[in-house]
């Protein structure tokens, strides 16, 4: 009887023992995600749209049975596209809801707001879907971002401008310091290429319509044969507007945020667009990753369209999955990162690259053009 009650007591102590190390947002059958994402209250439609295809894919993984037995219990804020916002979610995600890790801003600047507060929380941040330099440079080693940086798009955009001959460029983009060093990104891909960047647009997100007019009659006077974008699709469409409403026949072209909320919402004036993709088509079903989204998001999801936006929003959902599943059954903090560092997800087809130095993700961009009837040709 004493040897059993010993043994008993043993086994409590190890258990206790186990339960006080036990990492926050982890237990036997379930972990926390926790997100911070721009939806402004529904009113960000590309914001939704990531929502929608993260939670297709999360919702099939805890249909299956979960990650090693734990569901996944995904918690998401709303910044309002508001960095001060995003850094205070951050940190009552983690330190009241206690997340394991932090996944899936959208926008830069709030992107950013979180990177701060995780590496001061010491918890790793993944699947940021900016495409800001700030989270990759210098190396970030708790950032895990999955799509291509923002300087591929430019470069992708830049080169096909070239194919057709342009030489003078514009460039309207976000007045801040991620803007900032987009902007540098930008000078140096245009030197490289033999082009020249004759008017940088800043602009803060509550730039007044006249000083849109007078920039695109700006570009027009200095003879800019395309115009391209960093963030801020509601005011992209306003200048577009403005252009077209003024006979300026500029080439657009656009990076990826957003880009089928904003083709959508221009209507004709989205027509012969350039937009960079770093997902492929969600409407074709050439690659393998594609079909399982569609049948996926069809039927979680139904009555929704496809968009890029939902297609990267599962994308990065997977790739979370996939990391955790990586770090283990023993899920801490330490284990997660120290995975990821030598890291090859293969998201069916599409493969995302982690090692020590260089948490590039991956790194695909690929172009599309708007077509007559609104669609998206790659």
């Amino acid at each position: 009887m004493y040897k059993l009650l010993s043994v008993l007591l043993v086994c409590i102590s190890l258990l206790s023992a186990s339960l006080a190390r036990a990492e926050d947002g982890v237990t036997p059958n379930r972990v926390v995600i926790g997100q911070n994402i721009t939806l402004q209250g529904g009113k960000n439609d590309y914001g939704a749209a990531v929502l929608a295809g993260m939670e297709t894919y999360f919702s099939n993984i805890n249909r299956r049975g979960g990650i090693n037995g734990r569901q996944i219990d995904l918690i998401t804020l709303d910044d309002d596209n508001k960095s001060d916002k995003a850094e205070a979610n951050a940190r009552q995600l983690v330190e009241k809801d206690k997340a394991f890790v932090l996944f899936g801003s959208i926008e830069g600047g709030p992107s950013t707001a979180v990177m701060k507060a995780a590496n001061d929380l010491k918890v790793p941040f993944f699947g940021p879907l900016a495409g800001s330099p700030t989270l990759r440079r210098p190396h970030q080693p708790l950032v895990f971002p999955v799509r291509a940086e923002h300087r591929e798009e430019f470069r992708a955009l830049l080169t096909q401008g070239k194919s057709l001959g342009i030489a003078k460029v514009a460039f309207l983009r976000s007045d801040s310091e991620t803007g900032q060093q987009h902007l540098t990104n930008v000078k140096i891909i245009c030197e490289e290429l033999g082009m020249k960047l004759v008017l940088d647009m800043p602009f803060k997100s509550d730039i007044k319509e006249a000083q849109l007019d007078a920039y695109a009659q700006q570009m027009d006077k200095l003879g800019a044969q395309m115009v391209f974008n960093h963030g801020g699709t509601g005011v992209y469409e306003t200048f577009i507007r403005k252009a077209r409403t003024r006979s300026i026949h500029t080439a657009i072209y656009a990076v990826n945020s957003g880009s089928a909320q904003l083709a959508k919402k221009l209507g004709p004036l989205a027509q012969g667009m350039v937009f960079a993709q770093v997902v492929p088509s969600p409407w074709e079903r050439k690659t393998a990753i594609t079909r399982e989204y569609q049948d996926e998001f069809k039927r979680l999801k139904p009555g929704q369209e496809f968009s890029y936006g939902s297609f990267e929003g599962y994308i990065t959902a997977k790739a979370l999955v996939l990391a955790l599943r990586q770090a283990g059954p023993a899920l801490t903090r330490t284990g997660f990162v120290s995975a990821m560092n030598n890291a090859s997800l293969d998201l069916n087809g599409l493969k995302a690259v982690y090692t020590p130095g260089n948490h590039q993700g991956l790194a695909f961009v690929d172009l599309s053009i708007v077509t007559h009837d609104g669609k998206f040709r790659h």
